[in-house]
């Protein structure tokens, strides 16, 4: 009887084969029987236990009529191991659970600043693409003296916004 139940299976449990052929990160497989499993197929475990009996006598001489399994209650040092095993148990599935959220809540936050620095990039982009379109249109309207003087116009204005920045700072700083 011992053996049976040590080595119980429940019906609609996968065997130990399917259970390693299992993805080996998968937390949520545990090998072995619990004994609410016990509890629950009392009925399977005693069909099994009268198969047992039948082949008694063949083997032991003593003809055995049945086996009658009506509770299993572990010892209190057995039933307090097995709560302190579910208890870590649970507490590792809601470490999991908690690292999994966390997980996932930084591939959206990840996802999501990808999104935002893509679009960053093509705000940058776009008044780059218009000016390079309208330098084209420029060198073919205008030819190279049109290119140039854009040029010059263009460092008239950086020139006078350059002297303004420097007369505020230095003002600014002679302010102090």
């Amino acid at each position: 009887m011992r053996d049976r139940i040590a080595n119980f299976e429940a019906p609609n449990k996968p065997h130990a084969a399917a259970a390693d052929a299992a993805d080996a990160t998968d937390m949520n497989v545990v090998q072995g029987i619990s004994i609410n499993d016990l509890r629950k197929n009392l009925r399977d475990l005693n069909e099994r236990m009268d198969a047992e009996c039948e082949t008694a006598a063949a083997r032991y001489g003593i003809h055995l009529d049945a086996a009658l399994i009506t509770g299993i209650d572990p010892p209190a040092e057995v039933d307090s191991a097995l709560a302190a095993i579910n208890t870590a148990h649970n507490h590792v599935s809601s470490e999991i659970s908690l690292a999994q959220a966390a997980a996932d809540q930084r591939i959206v936050q990840s996802k999501r600043a990808v999104e935002i620095e893509t679009l960053n990039a093509q705000a940058e982009v776009e008044p780059l693409l218009a000016l390079a379109d309208q330098l084209r249109d420029l060198a073919g309207n205008g030819g190279p003296q049109a290119i140039e003087a854009y040029v010059r116009n263009a460092k008239i204005a950086l020139h006078r916004r350059t002297r303004s920045l420097v007369l505020q700072s230095a003002a600014v700083g002679g302010a102090k």
